[in-house]
């Protein structure tokens, strides 16, 4: 039996994702393809070269992985992700597809033709920087002449680049849309609008998954609250453990 795993994007969200690799683990689940955009891009292909959750949750919060974007101040975004390239390199020196444990695919949306694009073979690091490029944000990440913008703009949970190879896919999803939320300013209204709209294109995704993981408590979060990197690590982990069993990961 093959499984797949698909890891939404979602920003300081997508930490949840290292908590729910942390259950899997615990229930012996072993993960023979990954898909992810964004954060989950980010999640998945260290998870993919290696990294245990817990090394990856260090990575995450100890590390200045998050404060690794600098002003870029150009007219195309606010924010560079040369940084985040640096911190990756790090952690995967050898910048390619090939070197993962786990076949790893990108989700990445090209913005000129309109169109979503997966990269699962050659460099590594750049799609993935392209998976999160939040547009308005940070500085659109060119590759052979293309321009691409985050992944999530058009398929923000890519189930479809794995599905046909898998007997059993498992969905991480963790843009929770709660109707509690507390809007005090501009940035609030962005996020909250962009939610909206990728929440529409991951319907269609979600109905793909055999399982599907989605902590209703990360609603209250916002994608920029990098600073509670361990209650969002706990709400993916308590959740998982608390609502699912090994059996629930095993083809019928």
């Amino acid at each position: 039996m093959k499984t797949g795993l698909v890891l939404s994007g979602g920003g300081a969200r997508g930490v949840a994702h290292i908590g729910m690799l942390k259950a899997l683990e615990e229930f012996g689940i072993t993960v023979d393809c990954i898909a992810g955009t964004s954060a989950g891009a980010i999640v998945g292909a260290l998870y993919a070269y290696g990294y245990s959750p817990d090394k990856i949750f260090e990575i995450i919060s100890t590390t200045g992985f998050f404060k690794s974007v600098r002003p870029a101040w150009s007219f195309t975004g606010l924010l560079s992700l040369d940084g985040l390239r640096t911190m990756l390199l790090n952690y995967i020196p050898e910048n390619n597809f090939a070197v993962l444990k786990i076949p790893m695919t990108v989700a990445t949306t090209d913005i000129r033709k309109g169109k979503s694009e997966y990269f699962s073979s050659g460099e590594l690091i750049t799609p993935i920087l392209a998976s999160a490029c939040v547009p308005a944000i940070f500085n659109p990440v060119q590759i052979k002449g293309n321009v691409y913008v985050d992944g999530g703009i058009l398929d923000n949970l890519p189930v479809r680049c794995i599905r046909h190879e898998c007997d059993v896919v498992i969905g991480s999803h963790c843009n929770f849309i709660s109707p509690d939320v507390d809007i005090k300013n501009i940035r609030n209204v962005v996020e909250r609008t962009l939610l909206m709209a990728i929440g529409g294109n991951t319907i269609s995704s979600k109905a793909l998954c055999d399982v599907l993981i989605e902590p209703p408590g990360l609603g209250k979060y916002s994608g920029f609250e990098l600073n509670k990197a361990s209650e969002l690590f706990d709400i993916g982990y308590s959740f998982t453990k608390a609502n699912f069993s090994k059996s629930d990961f095993e083809k019928i």
